[in-house]
């Protein structure tokens, strides 16, 4: 771990000569744009380094489990503790509580959650029951959990724990790591006098200031769940409360005349669309009737023109059968 550290510094120190050997060296000697891109290739891959060591050092810290296997968690506090680093953990907790009054328990819980310096992230309440997120001091989560469970009856309870140490820390040294590129490049922009090397380090610069306004959000999002603890907590009445709510008298007589009432609503919409659409398709049908079968009867004309013809043959046909008059039998 001090190797990597070592390495981070003396890279640094590259680029800071790099940078000031462009005044003293000529130009053919100089360190251009390109020797300080690919000595920040180096630079930036130091968290990443030291990240591994981290790791290599907690595998090797850590005791061997008995059976075999991966090593405990305990291995891992253990790695964390001998690099003189604080263990970073997200803790979140899950209750579900049955109380005689939810108004009062969720006063109470309140109560008890400022007393602890913690406060409500978000809060829902309908006609029964009441739902809290709550962030508090991680360090005064046990406290709050110890408070709520006498409110009434625990139905459920779950809590987890995540461990984002080495995502923490390798977050914090990348983020230090693309400031002191930062100032690198900055007090190279000054020096450089080729146009072309002077905007790619501007926009160097544009790109590592963005990074660096990421990572910086990101670091302190984390370091706020690490920070506060959360709590989703549920409130509820006892059964007898919540059961299912049965209409009065007056309440049922109202049903019914709503219910009339939007009989008579749908029975005039009807009337309405029969007069609006009936009368124009009762007056269409009328007059197809009128032209095809009725006064006018073009599908009766139409028949009799094609049966005309098939009439006149039947008729010479019969008559060429039929024996001339007086003729002997």
């Amino acid at each position: 771990m001090q190797g990597t550290k070592a390495i981070r510094v003396a890279l640094a120190a590259l680029l800071l000569v790099a940078g000031t050997a462009t005044l003293s060296c000529s130009k053919a000697e100089a360190p251009s744009y390109r020797d300080l891109a690919s000595a920040e290739m180096n630079f930036e891959a130091a968290p990443m380094a030291e990240a591994k060591g981290l790791v290599a050092s907690r595998a090797a810290d850590a005791p061997a489990p008995s059976g075999g296997g991966t090593a405990p968690a305990e291995g891992i506090e253990a790695g964390a503790s001998s690099e003189g680093r604080e263990r970073k953990l997200v803790r979140r907790a899950w209750l579900q509580v049955r109380v005689a009054d939810t108004g009062k328990a969720e006063a109470a819980v309140l109560s008890t959650l400022a007393r602890l310096g913690g406060y409500a992230a978000s809060t829902r309440a309908d006609e029964y029951s009441r739902s809290l997120t709550l962030r508090v001091p991680a360090a005064s989560l046990d406290s709050l959990l110890a408070a709520i469970e006498p409110l009434g009856t625990v139905l459920s309870r779950s809590e987890n724990a995540e461990d984002v140490t080495l995502r923490f820390y390798d977050l914090e040294g990348r983020l230090e790591t693309k400031r002191e590129l930062l100032a690198t490049f900055r007090g190279y922009l000054s020096r450089t006098r080729d146009i072309k090397e002077l905007l790619d380090v501007e926009a160097r610069i544009a790109e590592l200031q963005n990074e660096i306004d990421w990572m910086g959000s990101e670091l302190k999002g984390l370091a706020d769940l690490v920070d506060y603890a959360t709590v989703d907590l549920e409130l509820v009445p006892p059964p007898s409360v919540s059961k299912t709510y049965e209409p009065g008298l007056g309440e049922r007589v109202g049903e019914v005349f709503r219910a009339f009432s939007g009989f008579l609503a749908s029975l005039a919409v009807f009337l309405v669309g029969l007069v609006v659409y009936g009368a124009p398709v009762t007056l269409v049908v009328a007059l197809l009737w009128w032209l095809l079968l009725g006064k006018v009867g073009l599908l009766r004309k139409l028949w009799r023109l094609a049966s005309g013809p098939a009439r006149e043959r039947g008729r010479k046909s019969g008559s060429a059968e039929a024996p001339p008059p007086g003729s002997a039998s």
